[in-house]
Protein backbone atom coordinates (compact mmCIF):
# COMPACT_ATOMS: atom_id res chain seq x y z
CA UNK A 1 0.00 0.00 0.00
CA UNK A 2 2.49 2.37 -0.22
CA UNK A 3 3.10 5.02 2.15
CA UNK A 4 -0.58 4.53 2.91
CA UNK A 5 0.34 2.85 6.15
CA UNK A 6 -1.24 -0.14 7.60
CA UNK A 7 -3.67 -1.11 5.36
CA UNK A 8 -6.23 -2.82 8.11
CA UNK A 9 -6.63 0.44 9.49
CA UNK A 10 -7.60 2.18 6.67
CA UNK A 11 -11.39 3.73 6.40
CA UNK A 12 -13.39 2.53 3.86
CA UNK A 13 -17.07 2.60 4.24
CA UNK A 14 -16.99 4.34 7.21
CA UNK A 15 -14.72 2.23 9.52
CA UNK A 16 -11.14 0.08 9.09
CA UNK A 17 -10.61 -2.45 6.94
CA UNK A 18 -10.47 -4.79 9.84
CA UNK A 19 -13.02 -3.90 11.54
CA UNK A 20 -15.71 -4.80 9.06
CA UNK A 21 -13.92 -8.45 8.99
CA UNK A 22 -14.37 -8.32 12.19
CA UNK A 23 -17.75 -7.74 12.14
CA UNK A 24 -18.31 -10.69 9.99
CA UNK A 25 -16.87 -13.05 12.18
CA UNK A 26 -18.88 -11.53 15.30
CA UNK A 27 -22.49 -11.72 13.66
CA UNK A 28 -21.58 -15.38 12.06
CA UNK A 29 -23.35 -18.11 14.78
CA UNK A 30 -20.47 -20.68 14.45
CA UNK A 31 -17.94 -18.35 15.66
CA UNK A 32 -17.55 -18.74 19.80
CA UNK A 33 -14.29 -16.45 20.02
CA UNK A 34 -11.95 -14.61 17.88
CA UNK A 35 -8.37 -14.60 18.08
CA UNK A 36 -6.76 -11.46 16.19
CA UNK A 37 -3.15 -11.91 15.69
CA UNK A 38 -1.16 -8.75 15.02
CA UNK A 39 2.29 -7.79 14.88
CA UNK A 40 3.28 -6.23 18.62
CA UNK A 41 2.50 -2.93 19.57
CA UNK A 42 -1.39 -2.56 17.69
CA UNK A 43 -3.09 -4.43 20.88
CA UNK A 44 -3.93 -0.95 22.01
CA UNK A 45 -5.44 0.20 18.63
CA UNK A 46 -7.24 -3.04 18.45
CA UNK A 47 -8.83 -2.92 21.86
CA UNK A 48 -9.74 0.49 20.97
CA UNK A 49 -12.03 -0.63 17.72
CA UNK A 50 -13.74 -3.34 19.60
CA UNK A 51 -14.62 -1.00 22.43
CA UNK A 52 -16.08 1.96 19.49
CA UNK A 53 -17.80 -1.28 17.42
CA UNK A 54 -19.22 -2.74 20.68
CA UNK A 55 -17.64 -6.47 19.63
CA UNK A 56 -18.55 -8.65 21.85
CA UNK A 57 -17.55 -11.73 21.06
CA UNK A 58 -14.83 -13.22 23.52
CA UNK A 59 -11.27 -12.32 21.67
CA UNK A 60 -7.40 -11.76 22.32
CA UNK A 61 -4.88 -10.72 20.26
CA UNK A 62 -1.48 -12.45 19.92
CA UNK A 63 1.50 -12.19 18.32
CA UNK A 64 2.22 -12.74 14.72
CA UNK A 65 5.38 -14.35 13.73
CA UNK A 66 8.11 -14.09 10.86
CA UNK A 67 5.74 -16.18 8.27
CA UNK A 68 2.26 -16.92 7.83
CA UNK A 69 2.06 -19.80 8.93
CA UNK A 70 3.87 -19.01 12.27
CA UNK A 71 1.36 -16.53 12.80
CA UNK A 72 -1.30 -19.31 12.27
CA UNK A 73 0.60 -21.79 14.85
CA UNK A 74 0.44 -18.85 17.13
CA UNK A 75 -3.02 -18.19 16.70
CA UNK A 76 -3.89 -21.82 17.07
CA UNK A 77 -1.73 -21.96 20.22
CA UNK A 78 -4.20 -19.17 22.01
CA UNK A 79 -8.01 -20.78 21.13
CA UNK A 80 -10.10 -21.89 24.15
CA UNK A 81 -9.99 -25.26 25.45
CA UNK A 82 -12.60 -27.65 23.72
CA UNK A 83 -12.66 -25.94 20.37
CA UNK A 84 -13.06 -28.09 17.36
CA UNK A 85 -13.25 -26.11 14.92
CA UNK A 86 -11.13 -23.35 13.49
CA UNK A 87 -11.53 -20.68 10.32
CA UNK A 88 -8.38 -18.90 9.19
CA UNK A 89 -9.32 -15.78 7.71
CA UNK A 90 -7.02 -12.68 6.00
CA UNK A 91 -7.91 -9.30 7.93
CA UNK A 92 -7.90 -7.32 4.80
CA UNK A 93 -10.78 -9.70 3.23
CA UNK A 94 -13.83 -7.51 4.09
CA UNK A 95 -16.83 -8.50 2.49
CA UNK A 96 -16.69 -12.20 3.51
CA UNK A 97 -20.15 -12.83 4.03
CA UNK A 98 -21.42 -14.83 7.19
CA UNK A 99 -23.24 -17.13 5.19
CA UNK A 100 -19.70 -17.78 3.29
CA UNK A 101 -18.00 -18.06 7.00
CA UNK A 102 -20.93 -21.00 8.05
CA UNK A 103 -20.29 -22.93 4.94
CA UNK A 104 -16.77 -23.25 5.37
CA UNK A 105 -17.30 -24.62 9.02
CA UNK A 106 -19.90 -27.16 8.02
CA UNK A 107 -17.93 -28.37 5.53
CA UNK A 108 -15.08 -28.62 7.84
CA UNK A 109 -16.91 -30.24 10.50
CA UNK A 110 -18.14 -32.92 7.73
CA UNK A 111 -14.52 -33.04 5.52
CA UNK A 112 -11.77 -32.16 8.24
CA UNK A 113 -10.73 -28.72 5.91
CA UNK A 114 -12.34 -26.38 3.56
CA UNK A 115 -11.69 -23.13 1.81
CA UNK A 116 -13.31 -20.78 0.40
CA UNK A 117 -12.86 -20.16 -3.52
CA UNK A 118 -13.72 -19.33 -6.93
CA UNK A 119 -12.85 -20.67 -9.70
CA UNK A 120 -10.96 -19.13 -12.47
CA UNK A 121 -12.75 -17.26 -15.45
CA UNK A 122 -9.56 -15.89 -17.01
CA UNK A 123 -7.53 -17.47 -19.40
CA UNK A 124 -4.43 -18.85 -17.53
CA UNK A 125 -0.95 -18.93 -19.26
CA UNK A 126 2.38 -20.60 -17.90
CA UNK A 127 5.44 -18.67 -18.83
CA UNK A 128 9.04 -20.17 -17.85
CA UNK A 129 10.82 -17.01 -18.51
CA UNK A 130 8.05 -14.46 -17.09
CA UNK A 131 8.62 -13.02 -21.13
CA UNK A 132 6.97 -15.71 -23.30
CA UNK A 133 4.35 -17.80 -22.87
CA UNK A 134 4.84 -21.69 -22.35
CA UNK A 135 1.26 -23.20 -22.29
CA UNK A 136 -2.11 -22.54 -21.42
CA UNK A 137 -3.52 -23.90 -18.63
CA UNK A 138 -7.11 -25.97 -18.17
CA UNK A 139 -9.10 -23.32 -16.28
CA UNK A 140 -11.62 -26.30 -16.37
CA UNK A 141 -9.49 -27.10 -13.54
CA UNK A 142 -8.33 -24.63 -11.79
CA UNK A 143 -9.76 -22.09 -8.38
CA UNK A 144 -8.81 -19.18 -7.08
CA UNK A 145 -8.68 -19.72 -3.22
CA UNK A 146 -9.53 -17.02 -0.20
CA UNK A 147 -10.05 -17.32 3.17
CA UNK A 148 -11.72 -18.44 5.62
CA UNK A 149 -9.72 -21.47 5.15
CA UNK A 150 -11.48 -23.86 7.85
CA UNK A 151 -10.42 -26.76 9.63
CA UNK A 152 -10.87 -29.10 12.30
CA UNK A 153 -8.24 -28.01 15.26
CA UNK A 154 -6.37 -31.18 15.25
CA UNK A 155 -5.54 -31.92 11.37
CA UNK A 156 -4.49 -28.17 10.95
CA UNK A 157 -2.01 -28.39 13.64
CA UNK A 158 -1.08 -31.90 12.67
CA UNK A 159 -0.55 -30.59 9.12
CA UNK A 160 1.06 -26.87 10.25
CA UNK A 161 3.49 -29.24 12.58
CA UNK A 162 4.64 -31.10 9.71
CA UNK A 163 5.82 -27.90 7.74
CA UNK A 164 7.80 -26.75 10.55
CA UNK A 165 9.17 -30.11 11.04
CA UNK A 166 10.33 -29.71 7.33
CA UNK A 167 11.40 -26.18 7.33
CA UNK A 168 8.61 -25.53 4.40
CA UNK A 169 7.42 -22.16 3.80
CA UNK A 170 4.08 -22.41 2.62
CA UNK A 171 1.21 -19.17 1.38
CA UNK A 172 -1.70 -20.63 2.73
CA UNK A 173 -3.14 -23.49 4.99
CA UNK A 174 -4.55 -25.89 2.82
CA UNK A 175 -0.41 -25.89 1.20
CA UNK A 176 -0.20 -27.72 4.85
CA UNK A 177 -3.19 -29.92 4.39
CA UNK A 178 -1.48 -31.51 0.82
CA UNK A 179 1.47 -32.23 2.98
CA UNK A 180 0.10 -34.41 5.39
CA UNK A 181 -2.66 -35.81 2.59
CA UNK A 182 -5.91 -34.16 4.07
CA UNK A 183 -8.16 -33.54 1.15
CA UNK A 184 -9.62 -29.59 1.10
CA UNK A 185 -13.12 -29.16 0.35
CA UNK A 186 -13.29 -26.42 -1.81
CA UNK A 187 -16.33 -24.06 -0.72
CA UNK A 188 -17.65 -21.80 -4.06
CA UNK A 189 -19.51 -18.73 -2.81
CA UNK A 190 -20.98 -16.11 -6.03
CA UNK A 191 -20.15 -12.84 -3.98
CA UNK A 192 -16.87 -11.25 -4.28
CA UNK A 193 -14.52 -12.18 -1.87
CA UNK A 194 -11.84 -9.54 -2.41
CA UNK A 195 -8.13 -8.94 -0.52
CA UNK A 196 -7.21 -5.51 -0.05
CA UNK A 197 -3.48 -5.05 -1.58
CA UNK A 198 -3.26 -2.49 -3.50
CA UNK A 199 -4.88 1.10 -3.08
CA UNK A 200 -7.00 0.60 -5.94
CA UNK A 201 -8.73 -1.91 -3.95
CA UNK A 202 -10.46 0.21 -1.56
CA UNK A 203 -12.66 1.62 -4.01
CA UNK A 204 -13.96 -1.63 -5.26
CA UNK A 205 -14.07 -2.69 -1.62
CA UNK A 206 -16.52 0.26 -0.48
CA UNK A 207 -19.01 -0.14 -3.30
CA UNK A 208 -19.06 -3.93 -2.48
CA UNK A 209 -19.64 -2.93 1.38
CA UNK A 210 -22.15 -0.46 0.38
CA UNK A 211 -23.80 -2.70 -1.38
CA UNK A 212 -24.46 -5.21 1.79
CA UNK A 213 -25.12 -2.46 3.54
CA UNK A 214 -22.25 -2.64 6.02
Amino acid sequence: MGPAGDKLFLEVAGRPVVAHTWQRFEDAPGIGEIIVVARPGLEAALAELAGRFGFRKPHRVVAGGAERQDSVWNGLAAVAPGTKLVAIQDGARPCTSVALIEATLAAARATGAAVAAARVTDTIKESADGQFISRTMDRAKLWSVQTPQTFRLEIIRRALAEVRRHGLIVTDDTAACELVGQRVQLVADAAPNPKVTVPADLAYVELLLSVTGR
